[in-house]
């Protein structure tokens, strides 16, 4: 559900990158009552196991179009929303600098329908209503689902939404939202068994990190690294290996922009700010789309529709992207973590 930039206005993506700096500086200043030390690496390991996640699209039968797991949900159980926000946004950035997946202009968009939804509303309005404070595997499965399902469904109406007040006019109201909000809800569908099997995994091995997220609550002296450990190699091996499986149907975003428009993607302006940001973008995405550059007469030689896609851009891209995203968290984690006051 990465938004590129020819599907929003400059007015729109401003005041969607303006809204989510402003949830960033929000959530910066929140996570400094209730954060320590101890969470800091759950968070990397997160963000790069999200990474990974959304390089996986699965198909959804009879459509032919796929979806990936957003991550929102995930992360909010974990981590709590604020530090979620502040892991989903790291994910996004390193996603459209260094890999072309979605535009510099629809960031701000991108990071408040994959972020701000899951997080701020699906979350405690949903999950938090069910689960409560005694979680059990039915209560985990159902919590975890229906607030992915509902997280999606406002991302994907948020998607819609911001292409009507963009006036994109390839993509009217109903007939566009006609197509996500459908499409969108078999996706959440799967996002949230995936999200309730990690979130099961973590309980058992360690309860007391959804506890201490649900009561505001510091992790605490026990030892996560088990679960460090496990959610690192399932990250590596997803984002290096498991990625050659992913779906080469188009996501649920191209599936739902070709059923109303007939084409999978939108021409930007050739000029103006539209332009400057692909232009900055062409320059800093060093695996775009995923995988190495290579010269169109070689990229026309390409077998099409070859499965698995075996591929060592893609595996570098996994590992790099990988790397890079729970750098960035980590490093947040520290700049923002209490500071002790020295008598």
């Amino acid at each position: 559900m990465h938004m590129a930039d020819a599907l929003i206005s400059p007015a729109v993506g401003g005041t969607m990158w303006v809204a989510s700096a402003g949830l960033i500086g929000y959530c910066s200043k929140k996570i400094r009552t209730v954060f320590d030390d101890r969470r800091i690496p759950l968070m990397g390991v997160l963000g790069a196991f999200v990474f990974a996640a959304q390089m996986i699209n699965f198909s959804i039968p009879g459509t032919g179009s796929s979806g990936h797991l957003g991550g929102g949900m995930l992360l909010a159980v974990l981590l709590g929303p604020h530090a979620a926000f502040l892991v989903i946004s790291s994910v996004l950035v390193v996603q459209a600098l260094f890999f072309a997946d979605g535009g510099l202009l629809a960031l701000g968009c991108n990071m408040f329908n994959l972020g701000f939804f899951p997080c701020f509303i699906a979350y405690p309005l949903v999950f938090r209503k069910i689960v409560g404070d005694k979680p059990t595997p039915v209560r985990l499965c159902i919590g975890c689902t229906a607030a992915a399902i509902i997280g999606l469904q406002l991302g994907a109406f948020g998607v819609v939404m911001e292409t009507v007040f963009s006036d994109i006019s390839e993509l009217p109201f109903r007939t566009f939202a006609l197509v996500m909000q459908p499409i969108h809800l078999a996706i959440g569908i799967v996002e949230g068994l995936v999200t309730a099997s990690v979130v099961a995994f973590v309980w058992k091995a360690r309860p007391e990190v959804l506890s201490a997220v649900s009561q505001s609550k510091p992790v605490g002296s026990y030892s996560i690294k088990r679960i460090l450990i496990i959610l690192l190699a399932v990250a590596a091996l997803t984002g290096s290996m498991l990625s050659w499986f992913a779906s080469s149907y188009p996501d649920g975003l191209e599936w739902a922009m070709f059923q109303t428009s007939g084409s999978e993607e939108l021409e930007a302006p050739e000029h103006g700010i539209h332009a400057s940001l692909a232009s900055i973008q062409g320059s800093t995405a060093f695996l775009p789309d995923y995988g190495f550059a290579s010269p169109e007469s070689e990229a026309e030689e390409e077998l099409p529709g070859q499965w698995p896609a075996i591929d060592a851009g893609t595996t570098v891209s996994g590992l790099i992207g990988g790397l890079l995203t729970l750098s960035i968290a980590v490093l947040t984690g520290y700049i923002l973590r209490p500071r002790k006051v020295t008598p």
